[in-house]
């Protein structure tokens, strides 16, 4: 296995933050797949989020990369941001333990800002999705793109973590990923950017996103449109939104609401329903309670 690498500074230009729990065959394909970037200026740490399964047994073996447990599950906003406290590198790369990497995905993204200014806070990929091995073609609806995204990424998370490089500081600044937020916290961080920031992307699969598997959050859940309505009241609460983008952000919440509620009072949950139908307007009214 190769060592961690480093620039002239003696720190590397690249942290790269792996959560993982229980998920020991698939981790060891993730790393390997750090271990062979092209770029050599970075440094692996694996986040154990309380896993059972031999996996911190094994990280004590592994060379290359540095290991940190989280005793008890808290989820991946909580283990990718016990990684980013101790990342030493100038970039943050997200890589989700059943996620890899392409070999040159590092040294593209990482070219790409560093020749950008700094107000370019994020560079992202496409992706090559498979399930059960097999290539999935995705959607239109999944279309990615770079520039200002604010609104492009309010109908559904557009920027994958595995498939992001974001610039310390600004992750630093954003204060990290909400970790209240068991599902769709990668969402409600990248429109938080968003609305700040604009964002780089390159139209190449950069990473291989393995889905399929019953471990999967969004398959524990089922219904993540929940999930994104919390997050969207957070960012409608407490993001620097202009004017223009809590316009487009309560338009998005309206839409999700409706169609959350009609499914709550088809399943007999109509209190549940009549809050969800509420939420929008009490947001738009200022009210702080929503």
């Amino acid at each position: 296995m190769q060592p961690p690498s480093v620039d002239a500074g003696g720190s590397p230009l690249v942290s790269v933050i792996i959560p993982t729990h229980d998920r020991l065959p698939m981790l060891r394909e993730a790393i390997a797949s750090v271990q062979a970037q092209t770029l050599r200026e970075r440094e692996l740490i694996v986040v154990d989020d309380g896993s059972r399964d031999g996996t911190w047994e094994w990280l004590q073996t592994a060379a290359g990369l540095r290991a940190l447990r989280l005793p008890e599950r808290r989820g991946p906003a909580a283990a990718r941001n016990a990684g980013a406290r101790e990342a030493r590198g100038r970039y943050l790369a997200l890589l989700d333990s059943d996620d890899l990497f392409r070999p040159d995905k590092l040294e593209l993204q990482v070219a790409l800002l560093e020749a950008s200014p700094p107000s370019l806070a994020l560079c992202h990929s496409d992706e090559l999705w498979l399930r059960g091995g097999r290539e999935l073609r995705q959607g239109k609806q999944h279309e990615k793109r770079g520039g200002w995204i604010f609104e492009h990424c309010l109908p559904l998370c557009r920027v994958s973590p595995s498939a992001a490089v974001i610039r310390r500081e600004v992750f630093e600044e954003l204060g990290g990923f909400d970790e209240e937020l068991e599902i769709a916290e990668d969402y409600e961080l990248w429109l938080r950017l968003t609305c700040r920031h604009p964002v780089g992307f390159i139209a190449e699969p950069l990473t291989i996103k393995r889905g399929g598997h019953a471990d999967q959050l969004s398959a524990k859940y089922g219904q993540i449109e929940k999930f994104r309505i919390e997050a969207l009241r957070r960012v409608l609460l407490h993001a620097p939104l202009s004017a223009a983008q809590r316009a487009s952000a309560l338009e998005a919440l309206r839409g999700k609401c409706a169609i959350y509620a009609a499914g709550c009072e088809k399943r007999g949950r109509l209190e549940e329903a009549a809050r969800c139908r509420e939420l929008p307007e009490l947001l738009a009214g200022g009210d702080r309670r929503g």
